[in-house]
This record gives structure tokens, C-alpha cells and sequence, in this order.
């Protein structure tokens, strides 16, 4: 025998932590864990994905970060959950392309208790030239449902010097990810680290330049006996 009929229902504590990393559906049963008190949902929607660059020879162009998912999380107990829920991990927004917008991140879900949205993509809102400009970052994704709701980071501004250098904005922070870095040099779009947070714009100093992708969202569920 295991010893577990020995023990109190709900005061086991934490007994298994479950990933989910993988951008679509899956389904938890909470008939696969007998012993199941209550569980504890952290959910983190998707990173948006930054905007292309494309400038003329002599001529240059940046584009500001994307912004973060925001996060949800709630303390549920096991009478309240369904005997399927349904989990959705949000996809990180696409890159744009040379001069595109960047894609916005999808939201991510612990049936109907917690949700958080996905951040925003980053826009082509500076033109090519040769003066100083800067444009604005986009904001974060808004909060969602759940006991505890946080907003995601906004991505940073896009600034123009002249036509030698641009700095891109640098992503968007999460509460579990670490926005794209500014870039001082052309290239594309850097991609974020860890999970949610935005991706850095493109600079462009007469190549054409694609966006980054954001990062995808999670969902973490505590398992309570």
C-alpha cells in the first residue's frame, strides 16, 4: 500500500506540476488525479510579434517593440472544476514583413476560470529619411480574468538619428519573459526569452528587414491533494 488512505484529503500539498508549452489545445482531467484538493492555474498569454523595415539606399527606418501577453492566475478548488478543462496556449505573433506590421500574440486559457491576452504586434509607424524621429512603442496586452490579473509590458520607442542609426525598440517584458533586445545595428527583429514577452523591431539602413516573432504563451497548473 501506498499510505495514502492514511492521509487527510487537501493537506498533502503541492504534489505535481504540469507544463503547458505547446501553442494550441489540451485537455486536463481532473479524474486522473483521485487525490486532487484544488489547483493552483498560472496562465501567460503570447509575446506579439515585431513590425518589418525596409529603407531606401542612404535613407534609414526602425520600428518599436512589440508588446508583452498578460498574465492570470487563480486558485481553484476541485469541486469547481469541470470534469474536463480545456487549456489553450497562445502562439507568439509572427514577424512582420519588410515594412509589414508584426502579428499579435494569441491568448492563453484554463478553461472558462483564467484567461490572459496576447500582446499587440509592433506597427510600421516611422517613414524613411535621413532626420531625427522617433515613434511610439505599443502597449501591452490589457489584463484578463482570473484572482490575480496582470497587464503584459509595452514595447519600447523606435528612434532615428539620421540615416546611418536607428535604434529599434526593445520588447515587451512579461511577468515569465524577457522582452527582444534594442538593436543599434540593421537587422531583423530579435526574438524574446523565456515565455510571453514581445519581440525588438527591425532597423533597416537601405536592406530590407523582416520583424521577430514573440514568444508563446503557457499555462502552468499546480496540483494540490
Amino acid at each position: 500500500m501506498s499510505g495514502e488512505l492514511c492521509l487527510n484529503p487537501g493537506t498533502m500539498g503541492l504534489r505535481d506540476v504540469l507544463y503547458f508549452t505547446n501553442p494550441g489545445t489540451a485537455i486536463f482531467r481532473k479524474g486522473d488525479y483521485p487525490w486532487l484538493a484544488r489547483v493552483r492555474v498560472r496562465v501567460q498569454g503570447a509575446g506579439g510579434g515585431s513590425a518589418g523595415a525596409n529603407a531606401a539606399s542612404n535613407n534609414a527606418v526602425s520600428r518599436p517593440g512589440a508588446g508583452a501577453g498578460a498574465y492570470g492566475e487563480s486558485l481553484i478548488e476541485v469541486s469547481a472544476l469541470g470534469a474536463t478543462e480545456t487549456i489553450l496556449v497562445g502562439s507568439g505573433g509572427s514577424g512582420g514583413t519588410a515594412g509589414g506590421d508584426g502579428g499579435a500574440g494569441g491568448a492563453s486559457q484554463f478553461g472558462g476560470h483564467v484567461m490572459a491576452p496576447g500582446g499587440n504586434g509592433g506597427t510600421s509607424n516611422m517613414v524613411q529619411g535621413t532626420t531625427a524621429v522617433t515613434s511610439q512603442g505599443v502597449a501591452g496586452a490589457s489584463p484578463g480574468t482570473g484572482d490575480l490579473r496582470i497587464g503584459g509590458g509595452a514595447g519600447g520607442p523606435a528612434i532615428r538619428l539620421n540615416g546611418n542609426y536607428c535604434l529599434g525598440g526593445a520588447g515587451g517584458d512579461s511577468q515569465l519573459g524577457e522582452g527582444g533586445l534594442a538593436r543599434s545595428t540593421q537587422g531583423t527583429g530579435l526574438t524574446p526569452r523565456g515565455y510571453g514577452a514581445g519581440a525588438s523591431g527591425a532597423v533597416s539602413l537601405g536592406e530590407a528587414q523582416t520583424g521577430g516573432a514573440g514568444g508563446n504563451g503557457i499555462v502552468i497548473v499546480e496540483l494540490y491533494g
